[in-house]
């Protein structure tokens, strides 16, 4: 018998025919690689309008002695407006790599920008925190660790109340997280997980988008599983309203897919993951509670997004449907807002698109049928057996035999269908997997209970 199936995000890992699928293997690979590029490339800040009130001019790279002069004055000078001029020019300076060298080399000049990042002037410290996000831009490991003396104040000023200055510390860190394992480590007993969980319940769009980069950097770091995912605590995320701020997120992010043709995949991709990977812990209910997520509305919203992906990015499918899973696993609720919705047949044909998506969909398909009687009734007639005798056809057998307990579920609660099954020459469909091991018990007791009804 089906249990619904719920768990975290999975990572989905004859001469001609046989060139054929390895070059269809190499493309996916490739593929692949180029999204996760995209989701660990690094984030650079800049104010295009902060940039023409400069007077938009070169930056020009800085010798020691020019480092030293700007440093000093910033420190040292008579003038707010003298000071924070000279922090301007530092940060255009360390546009440049060589600078950005030149200003680690430099002994002190950490613990100055330090200084003034921990000043009680909030210009200055805009621009000190400004200098620090140029310098964690850079590629080098050694230009990241250099920065290390100011990860703790960073941290701190997350629970500020400048939503710009909150966003330009997170996408910081970020970029940090990226470039050194022991920034990393630093990190972590200084509290970045609680710091980072506590920005979830900020309103602003701006700082959960940074805040979704700078926790999937930290996530997808080479020693995450042993070092830092245990460490996450999804209890404290879920108690601070992680689930419905996610929710609202999701939301916006299909009325963003609908105004406008923006790229969204690098937000997409950490906010259906972290939702995926919340609705796997036992104490959350997705219905009612501080953590209720508003059925109908999410399943508006995501189905928006698989739209959206279908058309422009069909990797992230499979976290959609992942997401879908999850929500349907344990929610009758859920799945009465599928069926209400009329979100079946848009969800039926996604199966076309790979294996990987048609597993996906149809155990979807197969935790609403589990709920009973009354919801298979709403899944036929319609276009779901014809779909589901078409992917008989197939010849992966993971995508068959989720087709074949569905069908099972199907003939138990809803006779009609094990008729409908015969009619339609489903037995002749079946007998071509009758030799296959993995299938073999299926195949049989579909069979018997198709013929006994």
């Amino acid at each position: 018998m089906w249990s619904g199936r719920q768990g975290r995000l999975r990572p989905v890992g004859c001469a001609v025919e046989e060139l054929r699928c390895r070059w269809r293997e190499r493309e996916a690979a490739l593929r692949k690689a180029r999204r996760e590029q995209q989701l660990i490339s690094k984030r650079l800040l800049r104010d295009d309008a902060l940039e023409e009130t400069e007077g938009g001019c070169v930056a020009m790279t800085l010798g020691e002695a020019e480092i030293q002069q700007f440093l000093g004055l910033a420190q040292r000078g008579t003038e707010e407006k003298e000071r924070e001029k000279a922090l301007v020019s530092l940060r255009r300076g360390l546009q440049h790599p060589e600078t950005q060298q030149a200003f680690i080399l430099l002994e002190g000049s950490m613990r100055t920008l330090v200084g003034l990042l921990t000043s009680n002037q909030a210009l200055l410290q805009l621009e000190a925190a400004r200098c620090l996000h140029e310098l964690s831009h850079s590629e080098q490991s050694a230009v990241a660790e250099a920065c290390l003396p100011a990860t703790s104040y960073l941290l701190t000023y997350l629970s500020g109340h400048s939503s710009d200055f909150i966003e330009l510390c997170l996408y910081t860190l970020g970029n940090l997280i990226v470039e050194s394992e022991a920034v990393r480590r630093q990190l972590l007993p200084q509290g970045i997980v609680p710091s980072l969980a506590a920005c979830i319940q900020s309103p602003h769009l701006t700082v959960l988008e940074a805040l979704g980069y700078a926790l999937s950097q930290l996530l997808q770091a080479k020693e995450a599983p042993e070092a830092i995912i245990p460490q996450v605590n999804n209890a404290l995320l879920i108690s601070h309203g992680c689930l419905s701020t996610l929710g609202l997120l999701l939301l916006d992010m299909a009325g963003a897919v609908q105004r406008t043709d923006a790229r969204l995949e690098l937000l997409a991709c950490p906010v259906l993951r972290c939702l995926s990977n919340l609705l796997t812990e036992a104490a959350v209910e997705i219905v009612g509670g501080a953590n209720q997520l508003e059925d109908e509305r999410v399943a508006a919203a995501l189905f928006i997004l698989l739209q959206f992906f279908l058309q422009k990015q069909p990797s992230l499918l499979p976290e959609g449907l992942w997401l879908l899973n999850n929500l349907t696993a344990n929610s009758p609720s859920f799945c009465t807002s599928l069926l209400s919705m009329d979100l079946i047949e848009p969800l039926l044909q996604l199966l076309p698109v790979s294996n990987v998506v048609s597993v996906l969909v149809l155990t979807v398909l197969c935790n609403v049928a589990e709920k009973g009687p009354a919801y298979c009734q709403r899944l036929w007639p319609g276009p779901l057996l014809p779909c589901l005798i078409g992917t008989l056809a197939f010849s992966d057998t993971e995508v068959v035999g989720h087709s074949l307990e569905l069908l099972q579920l199907l003939f138990l609660y809803q006779p009609e269908t094990a008729e409908a099954f015969l009619q339609q020459s489903g037995l002749q469909v079946l007998e071509r997997h009758q030799e296959a091991a993995q299938l073999q018990d299926r195949v049989h007791a579909l069979q018997k209970t198709a013929l006994h009804r």
